[in-house]
């Protein structure tokens, strides 16, 4: 059976296809909002963990609509979470497993226990987050016995993380981003697979 997973070419993204490639065919799917945004990094750590790759492209208008919803709250959590049920909306109508790399600890993106139950019931899908029980200091110490990471700040490393085309998006408008997202986000890449 197929599995989609959401993959932005980090480490928790990572470690969730490893654990779900025991149990299913993986199938690594990275979103994007722009048509012609290329990010060869992430197909080159699909790649290294020996999964097939396909990037997806959102709906035209969702990320002015992110934008908009960024300045509206004045924090980017409900965009990041909006963005990603989106896309985990549009895996659930192609495959019957859908999985992500969210952790135990994160606060976004994270769809709440409504959510998961409601895409079962309406999609016969199910959303599977292998990590949910894992804390950020446990994944790190798998990702460090099965992955080779580069780490860097939002916007210094390319990844599939959808912030940074949201970042862009600021400055294409002209507007400053920074005092609405954190600061010292760090963000990861896998660059290979060990042993």
């Amino acid at each position: 059976m197929k599995a989609g997973v959401l993959y932005s070419g980090g480490k928790d993204s990572s470690l969730a296809s490893i654990m779900l490639g025991t149990y299913y065919e993986v199938e690594l799917n990275t979103f994007v909002f722009d048509p012609s945004r290329r990010i060869p990094e992430v197909g080159a750590a699909a790649e290294a963990l020996g999964f097939p790759h396909r990037k997806r492209v959102f709906e035209k208008g969702l990320l002015n609509e992110m934008v908009d919803l960024v300045v509206e709250k004045g924090y980017p959590n409900d965009a990041i979470n909006r963005v990603h049920q989106a896309a985990v909306e549009t895996l659930a109508g192609e495959y019957d497993v859908v999985g992500d790399g969210t952790r135990f600890d994160d606060r976004v993106p994270m769809l709440t226990r409504d959510a998961v139950q409601s895409l079962g019931s309406r999609t016969g899908c199910s959303y599977v987050r292998p990590l949910l029980g894992y804390v950020r200091a446990e994944v790190d110490r798998l990702a460090d016995r099965f992955l080779v990471v580069e780490y860097g700040e939002t916007g210094t490393i390319r990844n599939g993380d959808y912030e940074a085309e949201i970042r862009e998006a600021f400055q294409a408008r002209g507007l400053d981003y920074a005092p609405l997202f954190p600061k010292h986000h760090e963000q990861s890449l896998v660059v290979g697979r060990k042993g």
